[in-house]
């Protein structure tokens, strides 16, 4: 039986591991409440390079699936690879196309990739004196690695110069604030394609659509996700089949040239209007509530797609995506995502029957039971032959879930449910 090591502890992760351990033994590290039920979970950081390359040559790893973009761009994957450990992610250079969103923009012009309008600026007194002069409504982008929260679409140009202000002069985000890129707005709905990659080929994901905002209607602030669903009609399978031959393949083979052939997730944030498709952003991982949706929508082996990625050999994959739908729910603590509140006791796990329960923020609490540890906890994921099913399994699920000052969605999945 093979032998995997997922890196992470959220959702994805939890996710991951309950696919691969179908198949495999799995290790996670470091895990969470909910790994430790399908995995050994590993006391590692996962920004600890080398312990995670030590971990997979004890435990004679066959394959380490990287899940957070973090331990990506500091080269985790360059490390494994340099010792003969298979790893799927891509290198420190590969993972550049999230780690900074300047450096994104380039590949994307050098591609021939439909984006917005950028400028990108180092100097906080520049960069003001260009939205002045814009009045405009613009985005407002922090360079650099800001868990999901480093975007700013201001209606406004005070909003934007504020933007400004607490990127670049307060450094909210720390460094990753210290150069931003300043985008036209553009029109549409948001969508997320995600294809797997060995280099050359892809192999794309049904299209899915997260949820930003906090509060239904897509009021609130901005989060790391708050649900997701899939397929998302948004993108047909007409243009999926487009965006692999326009947006995927040209990647690629810019990043190839370059000598960084991207092997791992490749995760295109895009705006979709009138049937056309504008790439927002690249992530280097699978997303976050996205996986929850995505992993149930695979017939064949994640072991086998995500191996024959990291082995450049995806051509001999024969996996094929369902016919089914799937829904994700988040459940997140009290004061998500400001002030976030963690230790209160979560109940009626053992409750869910028609769904499945992925852990994110949780740990195992001195008495058995499971407490909350994060901003957002659990993702509750129903799954069905229709959207409206999967939307019924996963809120009757989540329906059965308390903790105190728990904070959900009742509208995941509303855009589609409506078409």
């Amino acid at each position: 039986m093979p032998r995997v090591l997922v890196v992470g502890q959220g959702a994805r992760e939890h996710a991951l591991a309950i696919a691969l351990a179908k198949e495999a033994t799995v290790w996670v590290a470091p895990g969470n409440a909910g790994t430790a039920s399908c995995a050994s979970n590993l006391p590692i950081s996962s920004f600890d390079n080398e312990a995670i390359a030590a971990a997979a040559y004890v435990n004679q790893i066959d394959l380490v699936v990287v899940g957070p973009e973090m331990p990506l761009t500091l080269g985790l994957v360059d490390t494994l690879v340099t010792r003969g450990i298979p790893a799927f992610g891509p290198t420190r250079e590969g993972a550049r196309l999230e780690g900074s969103k300047s450096y994104m923009k380039e590949v994307l012009r050098e591609a021939g990739v439909k984006s917005a309008a950028f400028a990108v600026f180092d100097d906080p007194s520049i960069a003001r004196d260009y939205i002045i002069s814009a009045a405009r409504p613009l985005v407002v982008k922090a360079d650099g690695l800001a868990a999901g929260k480093g975007v700013v679409v201001a209606q406004s140009t005070a909003e934007a110069l504020e933007a400004i202000e607490q990127m670049m002069v307060k450094r909210v985000f720390g460094e990753a604030g210290a150069r931003v890129v300043v985008e036209e707005v553009l029109a549409g709905e948001e969508a997320s394609f995600h294809v797997v990659c060995d280099g050359d080929r892809a192999f794309a994901l049904p299209p899915s659509q997260d949820h930003k905002r906090i509060f239904d209607g897509d009021k609130g602030p901005n989060t790391g996700g708050m649900g997701a669903y899939g397929p998302a009609p948004i993108v047909p399978p007409a243009l999926a089949e487009h965006l692999i031959d326009t947006v995927i393949e040209p990647t690629l083979a810019v990043l190839k040239r370059r000598g960084h052939a991207f092997k791992g997730c490749l995760f295109a944030g895009l705006m979709v209007q009138n049937g056309e498709a504008h790439v927002l952003e690249f992530n280097v991982r699978f997303g976050d509530p996205e996986t929850g949706v995505l992993v149930p929508l695979l017939d064949g082996s994640w072991f086998e797609l995500l191996h024959s990625a990291a082995t450049g050999s995806l051509a001999s994959f024969k996996g094929t995506v369902s016919n089914s739908h799937a829904l994700s729910i988040v459940l997140a603590s009290h004061g998500y995502p400001a002030q976030v509140r963690t230790g209160d006791l979560i109940h009626g796990l053992d409750e869910v029957v028609d769904a499945t329960v992925l852990h994110a923020g949780t740990r195992v609490h001195a008495d058995g039971g499971v407490e909350t540890t994060g901003g957002r906890v659990l993702n509750v994921v129903g799954v069905g032959e229709s959207l409206e099913d999967a939307a019924r399994r996963a809120y009757a699920a989540a329906g059965k879930i308390r903790f105190e000052g728990m904070q959900l969605r009742g509208d995941i999945g509303a855009r589609a449910l409506r078409r």
